[in-house]
């Protein structure tokens, strides 16, 4: 935020306008490197983004893999005062603690087997920029202690060094675990979870925005292939949005590029999408008994589909008199 002056007309300074910085990524407009979507918990999750990109405060991306934990980090590294600085990316999955040790706080020549010459750790690469801890969850128990010590100091010691290194970072984290249940099981250190979650950022699974199917599809195509963008015809769409992609935006990313491979003529059909997303079953009738989620995807194949009634029935391979019976009983 800044104060604008205004001007009279005799030179002096009449009042002062507050001017916001936007997050220059985050935009409801599908962009090739942007956040795409316009549905409640989206928006949601925007404008906690907005509002704390600014602030030095530590913040923690908590949803499913393949919502998008990456791209909302590179948004709240874009839209702070430290976004000429480096984004350090630190993927916690998998290491062991002295593999992790090594990779974040670097090593001395000769420290171990192999240490030939001297390496910098990614959080003295990260100085002046962000650290992002990506699957924060995955950190050893006894390497916690040491993550800590380092988000609450800055310091730390490289690998077979005596000196200590201080770097300045602005500390982004991950998970896709449930921490909390975690620090309860003694799996996660209680003082490290206050530590990251000061200000916690739920991103939402995808078949929590069906809203934003469309404008995501649409961005994915645009970013696969820059040149010609392929288009989804209506019975491909519809069935697109009884999916309710387990993998989020990941998956739907993939299962596009392989659509994208099967087209020839630049229209994704039904018969491009893969064997197990066209057979998703279609809302059962009225006089068979049925759970909310078959009640939700008719309801999300009726937000997302541009055509009319009728041409959504013969995508879903309904008639129009059953589709319009199905929509009476979900009051639609």
């Amino acid at each position: 935020m800044e104060l604008r002056p205004i001007i009279g007309q005799d030179g002096t300074v009449v009042a002062y306008v507050e001017r916001l910085s936007s997050v220059a990524v985050a935009s409801v407009q599908p962009q090739q490197k942007g956040l795409v979507g316009r549905s409640p918990a989206f928006n949601e999750a925007l404008s906690a983004l907005q509002r704390a990109a600014p602030a030095p405060i530590p913040v923690l991306l908590q949803g499913e893999s393949g919502t998008g934990k990456e791209l909302f980090a590179r948004a709240l590294h874009d839209g702070s005062p430290r976004a000429s600085g480096p984004l350090v990316v630190v993927d916690c999955t998998g290491l062991t603690e002295s593999l992790l040790e090594s990779e974040l706080f670097g090593y001395e020549k000769g420290a171990f087997t192999g240490a030939l010459q001297r390496k910098i750790g990614l959080a003295e690469a990260a100085h002046g920029g962000t650290l992002f801890l990506d699957e924060i969850g995955e950190v050893p128990l006894a390497m916690q202690v040491k993550l800590l010590r380092l988000i609450e100091s800055g310091s730390f010691r490289p690998v077979g060094s005596l000196r200590t290194v201080h770097s300045d970072f602005r500390l982004v984290a991950a998970t896709h675990k449930p921490l909390k249940e975690m620090v309860a099981a003694g799996t996660f250190r209680q003082d490290l979870y206050y530590r990251i979650s000061a200000f916690p950022i739920r991103l939402p699974a995808l078949r929590e925005r069906s809203d934003d199917l469309p404008l995501l599809i649409d961005s994915l195509l645009r970013r696969l292939d820059p040149g010609v963008v392929p288009r989804v015809d209506p019975q491909a769409l519809a069935q697109l949005s009884l999916y309710t992609y387990p993998g989020n935006i990941r998956e739907l990313r993939n299962i596009l590029e392989r659509a994208r491979l099967f087209s020839d003529d630049g229209v994704i059909r039904l018969a491009d999408l893969p064997p197990e997303l066209r057979s998703t079953p279609a809302p059962a009738p009225p006089g068979r008994r049925r759970g909310n989620k078959d009640l939700e995807q008719l309801a999300h194949a009726l937000e997302v589909f541009e055509g009319s009634r009728s041409e959504l029935a013969r995508a879903l391979g309904l008639s129009e008199r059953t589709l319009y019976r199905r929509l009476k009983a979900l009051g639609l």
